[in-house]
């Protein structure tokens, strides 16, 4: 997201896209938690342990667009607070 995308946007626009991406930033929090965990466990304690590794992988590669929905949040508060509203 562009910061003139951010400008071109109302305040409602702005807020109901926080929410979102806090929505949906969170549950990736929460599945990767799990999916993680399971995993980690799976390789753990199971012999043939090639499925959980891959998993593994997949997890970690899908933890690399965290960063990613932090920073957008970031620029999307710093809007809202230039406009002078508080959150």
């Amino acid at each position: 997201m562009k910061n003139d995308n951010c400008k071109n946007k109302t305040t409602k626009q702005l807020k109901s896209n926080l929410a979102v991406i806090k929505a949906i930033t969170g549950s990736l929090i929460f599945i990767l938690i799990i999916l993680l965990s399971v995993t980690l466990y799976g390789m753990a304690t199971k012999e043939d342990n090639g499925t959980f590794v891959a998993l593994f992988i997949v997890g970690i590669s899908c933890g690399a667009t965290l960063p990613l929905q932090f920073m957008l949040m970031k620029k999307i508060k710093f809007e809202l607070k230039s406009r002078g509203l508080n959150l």
